[in-house]
């Protein structure tokens, strides 16, 4: 009895003991389930609905780019394209090589779509075409279904309506590169683009705005069931510049083929109306895919299309920089400006001989003459007499030497030599024999054509003017300070803005480029760099500019000139590179630019303009 009373009660206690455990047990999981059924229940609640609705971003509508006038430089219009559903196709190979049978697929475009699906989901889209005619995509959406995991799809895309004439200004957009990914999400937005130079890069944050998007309910493979909710994105903001569009069509047209630049300014506050950099390029082709072989086309292209010459361009200013010299030697107060010298077509020094571009020479000229017949034998002497160091230190003041944020991103700062510039980059000591060169605006001496405007607009103003391309962002007024006065006696300006007049004056070197009428009227200064080593033989027989020489052997022409001569509106300046002559080349186009300029001034009442703006808005009115 006693045994078995032992093991009953040990039995009992094992009993308890499981039951104890099991209870334990039961109070733990009833525990956890009230733990996330009841206290948990919002967040898992989150957690589903976050894995059964998946987020999706939308392409924002970039924002245009519009001329001071508010006519449309960029802008976005239907893009017409297709996308490849990798699971929904059967074979893919086959797929595209139906889909080739009505749009252009090559090989190379078949591998690097391979390529590409290969690194995402079979359910993401892959960007087949795009920029496709309304015929394509018709067709498309009519063959669809023999197309198994084709998508058309009707999109935006960047367009410009001026492309060839504001090309280096503008830039282009283009898609995004692997280096520039960064964290903001929007860049993984298949096919999104994002500006590669000009204003498009530089403004880029501003125009692509903000995404918006779409919440879709996918299933556990995560592919779309169905649109729940969308909420479209901000725009972009519009850019607006102080490009006139109608003078920069004009002058484009104007140059034509030549290789050439033209900067105008407005010589008051210092808006650039027109940057034309000739030849140029279509923009549109690179937003639209531009072939190897017509990129390569363009970079080995001796006239340099893809280069803004307007801020990128560098030359020597040649007789243009002359009034720089001019200015140096008054301010310094070693030349009066009745100070004649004598040219007979020669100047030695030492044992070596500079040669005026007259080869009999000027006779005898005071500073005012010898600007406006630009004779190479005063500024010899006259370089000579105030030094490299104080030419170099009035050409900064006047605006050489710097790389101006004008928000296109790609200026350079040319060059204004001195003596510690050559001792510190060539380890040599400055040549008289240097300065006299620079004097004439060759040598070591590099000046881009916007800086010979604003060089232009500070004489004609006396004042430091400062050039600015973008007007407003957002509707923000971009803002513009007053621009002070420059720090040069204006007694000593005057005399050298009298040889500017001259120069258009009959005995002037630009005589024949001078505006005729009314109210009409500009200065200006001719010149002529060149590019090479030029031999006696040549000098002699004129023939450093023939048209039988290469082309890149001849001369550049320019011209810088500011209008009207009572009032200063207009800066203006043209190179036109290995042209030839200065007066001969560039002062015929300096010439149609001003004149036009001054009949389409806003700000003029004069009848024969009233008249001029009239046939302009009024074609049939049969006026000439």
């Amino acid at each position: 009895m006693e045994r078995e009373g032992e093991r009953y009660r040990r039995y009992t206690r094992r009993a308890l003991l499981v039951a104890g455990a099991q209870g334990v047990l039961t109070a733990v999981v009833l525990g956890r389930m009230y733990y996330l059924g009841v206290l948990q229940a919002d967040d898992y609640a989150l957690l589903a609905e976050e894995n059964r609705v998946s987020l999706r971003l939308l392409t924002p509508t970039r924002g245009e780019i519009l001329d001071r006038k508010g006519k449309k430089l960029a802008t976005n219009r239907k893009d017409y394209r297709v996308f490849l559903i990798p699971e929904q196709a059967i074979d893919v190979v086959d797929t595209l090589q139906s889909l080739g049978r009505i749009i252009s697929i090559s090989e190379r475009d078949v591998e690097r779509l391979q390529r590409r699906i290969s690194r995402q989901r079979s359910f993401f889209p892959v960007t087949v075409a795009q920029n496709l005619s309304w015929k394509e995509f018709a067709r498309i959406n009519v063959e669809s279904s023999s197309l198994p995991g084709i998508q058309p799809d009707a999109g935006e895309t960047r367009f410009y309506p001026e492309a060839t004439r504001v090309s280096h200004i503008l830039g282009y957009v283009g898609v995004v590169a692997e280096e520039e990914m960064s964290d903001d999400p929007v860049l993984q937005i298949p096919g999104f683009r994002i500006g590669k130079s000009g204003v498009e890069r530089q403004f880029d944050l501003r125009l692509r705005g903000t995404a918006g998007d779409s919440r879709v309910e996918v299933n556990a493979f995560g592919r779309v069931i169905r649109e729940i909710a969308r909420q479209e994105g901000v725009p972009g903001d519009d850019v607006v510049l102080t490009l006139d569009l109608e003078m920069q069509q004009y002058v484009m047209q104007r140059l034509g083929e030549d290789s050439a630049a033209v900067v105008v300014l407005d010589a008051q506050n210092g808006d650039i109306l027109v940057s034309a950099s000739s030849p140029s390029f279509d923009i549109n082709s690179l937003n639209m895919g531009i072939s190897q072989e017509n990129w390569q086309a363009l970079l080995d292209d001796p006239r340099n299309p893809i280069m803004n010459k307007c801020v990128q361009g560098q030359y020597p200013p040649g007789s243009t920089f002359k009034m720089v010299v001019a200015l140096a030697a008054l301010e310094a107060g070693v030349w009066e400006k009745n100070k004649r010298v004598f040219c007979n077509g020669k100047y030695d020094l030492g044992d070596r001989t500079f040669h005026c571009w007259k080869k009999e020479g000027h006779g005898r000229l005071d500073l005012i003459n010898a600007i406006s017949q630009s004779c190479d034998i005063y500024f010899y002497k006259l370089a000579q007499a105030v030094g490299i160091d104080l030419i170099s230190e009035m050409a900064r003041k006047l605006g050489f030497g710097r790389a101006y944020d004008i928000g296109i991103g790609v200026g350079r700062e040319g060059l204004v030599p001195s003596r510690a510039w050559k001792l510190a980059t060539q380890g040599s000591p400055w040549q008289v024999g240097e300065t006299l060169i620079v004097g004439i605006g060759q040598g070591a001496l590099l000046a881009t054509p916007l800086q010979l405007a604003i060089m232009t607009a500070r004489l004609a103003t006396g004042r430091v003017i400062e050039p600015r391309l973008i007007h407003a962002i957002g509707g923000e007024i971009q803002p513009q300070l007053v621009a002070p006065l420059l720090d040069i006696n204006h007694r000593n300006l005057l005399p050298v803005l009298k040889g500017m007049e001259k120069v258009l004056e009959e005995g002037g070197t630009a005589y024949a480029s001078r505006l005729r009428g009314e109210g009409f009227s500009m200065a200006g200064k001719t010149g002529t760099s060149q590019v090479r080593a030029i031999t006696l033989e040549e000098r002699e027989a004129g023939t450093q500019n023939l048209p039988e020489r290469p082309w890149k052997e001849r001369d550049h022409a320019l011209f810088v000139a500011y209008g009207p001569r009572e009032h200063p509106r207009y800066s203006i300046s043209v190179i036109v590179e290995h042209g030839g002559g200065g007066s001969s080349v560039a002062g015929p186009i300096i010439h149609d630019i001003m004149q036009t300029l001054l009949e389409l001034d806003p700000a003029s009442d004069l009848p024969v303009v009233r008249q001029r703006r009239a046939q302009i808005s009024n074609p049939r009115s049969g006026g000439k």
